[in-house]
C-alpha cells in the first residue's frame, strides 16, 4: 500500500530561462520579483516554496544547475549582513528571520546537466526515496479560488484516491501545443476523473479525435495545471528512458513516463480551484504582475 503522507516537494528550477533572455543572464527566472497581495516583493520561487509549506509539506528540495546552487542556499540559508539587515523595517527583519525558518526545510539538489524536465526530476531521486511527493513547476505561481491553496487540494486528493494525482486546467484549443493534455473518464463531473491518456503537447487535430472529455464545450480540453502528486514509481519510468537514452525532441521529458505511470498504477486528475500564473514567458510574466494575489 503507497505511503499515505505527502511530505516532500520538489521544485525543478535548472533551466536556462531561454525565453527571458537577456534578463536571464544576470538573474535566474525563479528569482524575478512578484508582488504578494500584502505588498511584499518576493522572488518566484519563493512564492512557490511558500505554497508547499502552506499545504503542510516539512521538506523541499530545490534542484538547480551545479553553479547556481551558492545563490540559491544564499537567499534561503544566509542572513543578510548586519548593516543590511539594521536598515530592514522591524517587519522586514521578522521576515528575514521566517526566510532562515524555511530555509531549514529546504534542500538543494543538483542537475549536473541540463537534459531536459523528466531528467531533473530524476535528480531528485535519491532524496525523496520512496515516498509520494509533490511536483511544482519552478517558474509557475499558483492563486485558489477557494480557501485551500491550489497544492493543498491535489494533496487532500491524493490522500483520498491513494494513487497519482495530476493537476488539471482547462484550456482553449489553440493553446494546446504548449501544454501536457489528458483525458479520462469522470468519476465527479468537473471535478475528479480517472485519466485514460496524458499527452504531450498535441495538435489540434489529434486532441479534437482522441483527447476529448465527456460534457467539456467544443475545443475545450484538459490540460496540466502545474501541480501533482506523484508515487516514487515515476523514478522507475524515468530511469528507463535515461538508461535507454529515449529522448523527445532531444530531452528526457516527463509526460511520456506519466502515461507509464497511469497504465501501470492508474491516476488521477483532479480540476483545480484556482489559477495557475505562467512566468516563464514575457507576456504571461508581465501578466502576472498584474493579476496575481496569494
Amino acid at each position: 500500500m503507497q505511503q499515505n503522507k505527502v511530505r516532500k516537494a520538489v521544485i525543478p528550477a535548472a533551466g536556462f530561462g531561454t525565453r527571458l533572455f537577456p534578463a536571464t543572464k544576470v538573474v535566474k527566472k525563479e528569482l524575478f520579483p512578484i508582488i504578494d497581495k500584502d505588498g511584499r516583493a518576493k522572488p518566484v520561487i519563493l512564492a512557490i516554496v511558500e505554497e508547499a509549506i502552506s499545504a503542510g509539506i516539512e521538506e523541499v528540495g530545490i534542484v538547480v544547475q551545479p553553479g547556481d546552487k551558492e545563490i540559491f542556499a544564499e537567499f534561503f540559508k544566509s542572513p543578510p549582513k548586519k548593516e543590511l539587515f539594521n536598515k530592514l523595517s522591524p517587519q522586514n527583519q521578522e521576515y528575514s528571520k521566517y526566510l532562515q525558518e524555511l530555509g531549514s526545510k529546504i534542500t538543494i539538489l543538483t542537475q549536473e546537466e541540463q537534459e531536459g524536465y523528466g531528467h531533473a526530476v530524476f535528480c531528485a531521486k535519491e532524496w525523496v526515496k520512496d515516498e509520494p511527493f509533490l511536483l511544482m513547476l519552478g517558474d509557475h505561481v499558483y492563486a485558489s479560488d477557494t480557501e485551500k491553496s491550489c497544492a493543498s487540494q491535489v494533496i487532500d486528493v491524493y490522500e483520498q484516491v491513494h494513487q497519482s494525482v495530476l493537476g488539471l486546467t482547462v484550456m482553449p484549443a489553440e493553446i494546446l501545443h504548449l501544454a501536457g493534455c489528458v483525458t479520462g473518464i469522470w468519476h465527479s463531473f468537473n471535478s475528479l476523473l480517472s485519466l485514460t491518456q496524458v499527452y504531450e503537447k498535441p495538435s489540434i487535430e489529434y486532441a479534437r479525435q482522441h483527447l476529448r472529455v465527456e460534457g467539456m464545450r467544443d475545443d475545450e480540453f484538459l490540460c496540466m495545471f502545474g501541480l501533482y502528486v506523484l508515487t516514487p514509481k515515476i523514478f522507475d519510468f524515468l530511469e528507463e528512458h535515461i538508461n535507454q537514452n529515449f529522448r523527445e525532441r532531444g530531452e528526457f521529458q516527463l509526460t511520456s513516463c506519466l502515461d507509464g505511470l497511469r497504465e501501470e498504477e492508474g491516476m488521477t486528475g483532479y480540476l483545480v480551484k484556482g489559477k495557475c500564473f505562467d512566468t516563464g514567458l514575457p507576456d504571461t510574466y508581465r501578466q502576472t504582475m498584474i493579476d496575481f494575489r496569494i
